[in-house]
């Protein structure tokens, strides 16, 4: 059951009247059993992942709190990353091992296969219960001995498959608060409900289209093809992503809870270490630095040992987003793009203080695009070599747009397709300055809902409904 669908909207809409007409007392039960419901619908049988996964974080939370055993952590982390070992490595590190040992042996070589397929979320809730124990362990957090709210905490169904990675402590804080029906809140997670789907319905999955024609057989696409999937797949990640968080976030919202913001305008960055720790997929960000970087030493360390700590955050984040080498080579160019800009602090420093403060920006902004752009391309292909065809005959093709660009079908929907993302950039590049919806607040009532009503009807005509889940629920 995907968000952007007519089944899950009627869904919610039933379970968010239930809720409030229920007492207090029973909310968060009926919350536990429409989460598990929710989950259901990819597999019954991943019910039992997400039942595990809660339980050792709920068992070993406890044992932590009594006794801060260094040892029961590790076993509870090393129980959580077991079942995402099992459904997403043990295949793809099989095949690293055949390749490798292929080339010193002449006899055939294969090891088993498991052939288990990824349950949906399964990253992102495995990664909620790992951070629970840390904090239990540091002790910046009280174990949980209710076990059913922090069942919610692990599968709140607004949150379970894509994230916001959210903390427990905030979460489970309001959980125990309760609930009350608020107006202004409730309006806000229409809002971004209203926002969330115009972004994956409308603009997402209508670039896909173009991306998915340019990303299959690139080799019999032309360069302006491949150039234009390119720029498209930077929108349609976005939006698509994006897009699910809005969702989620809107959906608590509206049933009374606050999740943590995940995306802040991301293309509108000035470098990449604002990309990444400032704008793009901010819970998973603040994850790495809270429980990889900083107990590495973070930049608290010698220069090398400091640049060795971003690329190992960099390769982890590759290798948590797939088990394929193109999102270790995407980690790998992301992090060496992090190397870099920490090594040239000083030369860059420089040439910034020349320079006019907005065009200086400007710049920063055009490079860090490209430059992300570039590692999209590792992200979206199917193999390594398929990126670095399609970088290499964007490449060599440059020099005959001009006589390519008549050729290419400008077609009504390309024009579509681009005005929506202008529209896009128009809207984030307000929202820099004050809250949209902040804005929309202060207007005349005509104004207001002419906005909202613009957004319903591009649902209703130009909505793509149902086509195609998220792209992170694959991670």
């Amino acid at each position: 059951m995907q968000f952007n669908s007519f089944a899950f909207l009627g869904f919610f809409a039933v379970l968010a009247m239930v809720y409030y007409l229920a007492p207090q007392r029973w909310r968060w039960p009926l919350l536990l059993v429409a989460s598990y419901y929710f989950y259901s619908q990819f597999q019954l049988t991943y019910v039992l992942l997400l039942a595990y996964s809660t339980l050792i974080a709920y068992g070993v939370g406890l044992w932590l709190a009594r006794t801060r055993s260094k040892p029961m952590l590790i076993l509870g982390i090393v129980l959580q990353l077991a079942v995402l070992v099992l459904f997403k490595y043990v295949d793809f590190f099989a095949g690293l091992v055949e390749a490798g040992w292929g080339p010193f042996t002449t006899t055939a070589f294969a090891l088993p296969r498991l052939g288990w397929l990824l349950p949906a979320g399964l990253s992102f809730f495995v990664f909620s219960a790992i951070s629970y124990m840390v904090d239990v362990y540091r002790g910046t957090l009280p174990a949980e001995r209710h076990l059913g709210h922090f069942a919610l905490y692990v599968a709140f169904f607004p949150k379970l498959v894509a994230g916001p990675i959210e903390r427990a402590a905030p979460f489970l804080e309001q959980l125990r608060a309760g609930a009350v029906f608020n107006a202004p809140q409730v309006t806000f997670g229409l809002q971004m409900l209203l926002w969330g789907l115009f972004k994956k319905v409308v603009i997402a999955d209508r670039l896909a289209e173009f991306v998915n024609a340019g990303f299959t057989n690139p080799e019999f696409q032309s360069p302006i093809n491949l150039i234009v999937a390119v720029y498209f797949y930077a929108f349609q990640i976005y939006c698509d992503f994006s897009g699910y968080s809005d969702i989620a976030i809107g959906l608590a919202a509206i049933l009374g809870f606050r999740l943590m913001e995940n995306f802040r305008r991301p293309y509108f960055s000035r470098s990449i270490p604002e990309f990444w720790s400032q704008r793009w997929h901010i819970s998973l960000a603040r994850w790495f630095r809270d429980y990889l970087y900083i107990p590495m030493g973070g930049n608290r360390v010698a220069r090398p040992r400091w640049y060795l700590n971003q690329m190992t955050v960099f390769l982890v984040s590759g290798l948590w987003h797939g088990a394929n080498l193109t999102f270790i080579v995407w980690g790998a160019l992301n992090g060496l793009y992090q190397v870099l800009y920490s090594v040239f602090a000083r030369p860059r420093e420089a040439v910034g203080s020349r320079l006019p403060g907005p065009l200086w920006g400007a710049i920063g902004i055009i490079t860090t695009f490209h430059l992300v752009l570039v590692s999209w391309i590792f992200f979206r292909a199917e193999s390594v070599g398929q990126a670095m065809a399609i970088i290499s005959k964007i490449w060599s093709g440059l020099s005959m747009l001009p006589m390519l660009w008549p050729s290419y079908n400008w077609s009504g929907e390309f024009w579509l397709s681009v005005g929506l993302i202008l529209v896009l950039l128009l809207i984030e590049a307000l929202d820099e300055f004050r809250s949209l919806w902040t804005w929309l607040a202060r207007r005349p009532t005509p104004i207001r809902w002419g906005f909202y009503y613009a957004l319903l009807g591009c649902l209703v005509v130009f909505g793509q409904w149902g086509l195609s889940q998220f792209v992170y629920m694959q991670f």
